[in-house]
């Protein structure tokens, strides 16, 4: 009977050992690295004329954007006929579109979510500056503007907690399969007239957010500026929910009562780039 007794212990202690240690890779354990620095997507910009027609049309037709997937494009605002264009800034061409990149180096991407941690509520904040993207402006006419894919680095999200951390990027993110968070723009909504060097635009980005494997339609508010016209400064912000995106919190000690909404905000500083 004491056998018995001992070898059910041991058992019982050999199988909790092997728990514990899944649970300390899968949860706690170290991850894969970022895979290298982060490069924007390119995308085409507006062209600055319209093509050459092959037959003169009595009202020549405007010319559109040469559409290159993922692209988003506002829809032209109305004009009232008497209303004069305003003046691009100060060493931009009329009509000249401006690529601009992100620069990670001073730019930040944050999530924010609420939780209890050991009885206190606090606000668990995590922050990267792995993010690239590029966009397309035409100072002249915003309502042309294009954004590409804005991609962040999942691996490197940093809280103040390294075991959060860890728990993050192997068991709610999956970051060593899903390294990258991407947002796709499919729609400007609310940007239109010309642009003014030190003057707000704010306005509506709507897309596909994907984390992991689940793509959802998420809406950013915007607000951008242009502090010359080699530079912007801007920032957008979205609250997602948890479960949209079936993000599982791990039963650990000490946390609980997670959130399930969460505040996403890309600030950022985009330099023009050489054309």
């Amino acid at each position: 009977m004491n056998r018995n007794r001992l070898f059910l212990g041991a058992a019982a202690a050999l199988i909790v050992l092997i728990a514990g240690f899944w649970i300390f890779d899968s949860v706690l354990g170290d991850t894969q690295p970022a895979s290298g620095p982060m490069t924007a997507i390119p995308i085409n910009a507006q062209p600055t004329s319209a093509p050459e027609p092959t037959t003169a049309p009595a009202d020549p037709a405007p010319a559109t954007p040469t559409e290159t997937a993922p692209v988003a494009t506002a829809s032209p605002a109305p004009v009232a006929p008497t209303e004069a264009p305003t003046a691009p800034p100060a060493g931009v061409a009329p009509n000249q579109v401006i690529r601009y990149q992100i620069v990670a180096d001073e730019s930040k991407v944050s999530f924010r979510i609420a939780e209890d941690l050991r009885g206190q509520r606090i606000e668990a904040i995590g922050t990267t500056n792995q993010v690239a993207g590029e966009f397309a402006i035409n100072p002249s006419d915003l309502t042309t503007a294009q954004i590409g894919v804005i991609q962040v680095n999942a691996r490197t999200f940093a809280t103040d907690s390294g075991n959060r951390d860890r728990a993050i990027r192997n068991f709610i993110l999956n970051t060593d399969q899903y390294e990258f968070i991407t947002f796709t723009p499919t729609a400007i909504e609310g940007l239109s007239g010309s642009g003014a060097l030190n003057e707000p635009f704010t306005f509506t980005i709507r897309g596909d957010l994907t984390i992991r494997d689940i793509t959802r339609p998420v809406a950013f508010e915007a607000t951008v500026r242009a502090e010359s016209a080699e530079r912007l400064v801007g920032v957008a912000t979205t609250t997602v929910k948890r479960s949209d995106y079936n993000l599982q919190i791990p039963s650990v000690p000490f946390v609980a009562n997670v959130s399930d909404d969460v505040v996403l905000t890309i600030e950022f500083v985009a330099l023009a780039a050489a054309q």
